[in-house]
C-alpha cells in the first residue's frame, strides 16, 4: 500500500524547528556507517545495542528506504513517526534538537532519535538496569504506540524474538542473546495468535486471528459482488499495520495482513464488508496485506507466499473467482490508482503455482562460480564447517544472500555469501561469475 500518506508526511516534515535545548552535536561523517551508528547511538544514550537493531530490524530490516515514509507516516531504520497516536517523530526533535528532515533522511541521525527517545522511556519508566535487555520489555512497547495491549505486546515479542535469534544485515552483527523478557503490566495481556475472547477465530478464513480495523476505515456491506483479490505490501512492518488500520483516522484498510516471518494471517475486515485498500475498485474486491516493503525482497519469504497462496486459494474457492492473474491482481494493476505494490521483486509465478495448489520449489537464481577448489560452509563464517568443494566453474541455485565474514581474493574484498539450494550451505560472493559484492535480485536471507 505505498504512498499512501503523502499528507501525514508532508506534516511530519513542517514540524522542524529547533528546540533552544538542543542536546548531542549531528552525527557527523564518520557516523555514516550503519554499525557505527548504532554503536555510537548505543552509547549516547545509554540503550543496548541490541535493543537498537533489534528494534530496527523489526520495523525496516535496517533499510531507511530513502527517506520514504511508511504507510503510518514513519521514517529512516527506526521508524520514527509523526501521526494522532505516534509522536516519536515530535519527540526525537525535541530531544536530540536535529530538525526533522535529517531524522527522516540521515540513517545515523534517525538512529540516535530513536535512541533518545528510548532512553527518555526508560527515564520515565524509572529503568535503571540498563544492562538488562529483559527489563526493557514495556519501553520497546511504549515505542510502538501501537493501538492496543495486544498489538503492543505483538510488536515487542517480535522484537524480542528478533534478539534472541541475532541479527546479521546490512553490515551489522548482534549475537545471539538468551533474553527472559519481563514484560510487566503485558504479562496478563493475551498475545495475538490465542484464542481467546479478544482474539477469537476469524470470521471468514479459518487460519486467520480475528483482529477488527477502526469501524472508520471500512465500510459496512457491498455495493458489488466480489471478483477481484487484490495483492498488496504493506509499506511497514506486520504490528505497525494492524495498529494503523485500528487507528480511525487512517482512512483505509485491507481485510487479511501477513506476516513475513512465518506467514501469520490477521483478518481485519470481513469480506462481506468494504475494506478500504484500492480507491474506486473497493466494492467488488478483497485486499490482502503483506509485511514488507516493495523495495526489500528479503521480506518476501517462502512461509509468506505459502500462507498467503493459502488465503487466496481458499477465497477464490469459497467464492468461485478464477485462480488467474485476470482475478487476482497486484495493487500496481488495478484502476484508477498510482501506486507500486507489490512491486517487481514479488514472484507472481510462483505464488500463482502456490494458489493453485501446486508445490513448487521455492525461487532460485542461476549463477555460475569461477575458480577451483571454492569451499562451500555451514555458515557464512570462515569458520565454519567446510560441506563440500566446487571443482572449477560450477552451476550453483542461490536461494539468497546474507552478510558474513569479509573474503578478499584477487585484491577484492566481500562480505556477501550465497546460500545454495543444492550443496545446501553458504559460499562467498567473491567467486561468484558476478560483478556486484550483492547479487542483484537475490533476496536477503
Amino acid at each position: 500500500m505505498s504512498g499512501l500518506l503523502a499528507a501525514a508526511a508532508a506534516g511530519a516534515l513542517a514540524l522542524s524547528a529547533l528546540p533552544s535545548n538542543a542536546a548531542p552535536s549531528e552525527p557527523t561523517r564518520a557516523s555514516t556507517d550503519l554499525a557505527t551508528a548504532f554503536q555510537e547511538a548505543a552509547a549516547t544514550y545509554d540503550v543496548p545495542r541490541e535493543v537498537l537493531v533489534g528494534v530496527g530490524y523489526a520495523e525496516s530490516h535496517l533499510d531507511g528506504h530513502n527517506g520514504l515514509p511508511s504507510q503510518a507516516g514513519g521514517y529512516g531504520v527506526m521508524h520514527l513517526v509523526s501521526n494522532n497516536k505516534n509522536p516519536t517523530m515530535s519527540q526525537a526533535t525535541k530531544l536530540t534538537g536535529l530538525p526533522v528532515e535529517k531524522l527522516a533522511k540521515n540513517t545515523a541521525a534517525n538512529i540516535l532519535g530513536a535512541a533518545a527517545v528510548l532512553d527518555s522511556y526508560a527515564d520515565a519508566a524509572k529503568l535503571t538496569d540498563r544492562s538488562n535487555l529483559g527489563k526493557w520489555y514495556e519501553v520497546i512497547a511504549k515505542y510502538s504506540h501501537s493501538a492496543d495491549a495486544p498489538t503492543g505486546r505483538l510488536y515487542t515479542d517480535e522484537v524480542y524474538k528478533i534478539i534472541g535469534q541475532g541479527v546479521n544485515a546490512a553490515g551489522v552483527t548482534t549475537e545471539p542473546k538468551k533474553v527472559t523478557p519481563d514484560r510487566g503490566a503485558y504479562a496478563k495481556v493475551a498475545p495475538l495468535g490465542t484464542r481467546t475472547p479478544t482474539s477469537v477465530a476469524a470470521v471468514d478464513y479459518p487460519g486467520a486471528i480475528w483482529n477488527a480495523a477502526s469501524t472508520s476505515n471500512y465500510r459496512v456491506g457491498r455495493t458489488a459482488a466480489i471478483s477481484t483479490i487484490v495483492i498488496h505490501v504493506t509499506q511497514g512492518s506486520y504490528a505497525g499495520t494492524i495498529s494503523w488500520f485500528k487507528n480511525p483516522s487512517a482512512q483505509v484498510s485491507a481485510h487479511y495482513v501477513i506476516r513475513s516471518s512465518d506467514g501469520q494471517v490477521t483478518q481485519m475486515v470481513a469480506e462481506k464488508d468494504t475494506a478500504w485498500h484500492v480507491r474506486t475498485e473497493n466494492p467488488y474486491t478483497i485486499g490482502i496485506e503483506h509485511e514488507g516493503w516493495v523495495d526489500q525482497p528479503s521480506w518476501f519469504t517462502d512461509a509468506m507466499y505459502r500462507s498467503s497462496a493459502a488465503v487466496t486459494r481458499n477465497i477464490a474457492d469459497r467464492r468461485g473467482i478464477p485462480k488467474d492473474r485476470a482475478h487476482i491482481r497486484g495493487h500496481s494493476e488495478m484502476p484508477n490508482n498510482d501506486h507500486t505494490d507489490p512491486g517487481p521483486n514479488w514472484n507472481w509465478n510462483y505464488y500463482m503455482e502456490l494458489v493453485n495448489g501446486g508445490n513448487p520449489n521455492p525461487p532460485t537464481y542461476n549463477f555460475t562460480t569461477y575458480g577451483t577448489g571454492v569451499r562451500v560452509r555451514s555458515a557464512p563464517s570462515l569458520s565454519a564447517s567446510i560441506v563440500t568443494t566446487l571443482p572449477g566453474p560450477t552451476q550453483v541455485f542461490v536461494i539468497c544472500q546474507v552478510q558474513g565474514d569479509p573474503v578478499t581474493a584477487e585484491g577484492t574484498t566481500n562480505n556477501w555469501w550465497a546460500k545454495l539450494r543444492d550443496q545446501g550451505g553458504y559460499m562467498t560472493n567473491i567467486y561468484i561469475d558476478h560483478p556486484d559484492p550483492k547479487l542483484p535480485g537475490v533476496p536477503e536471507c
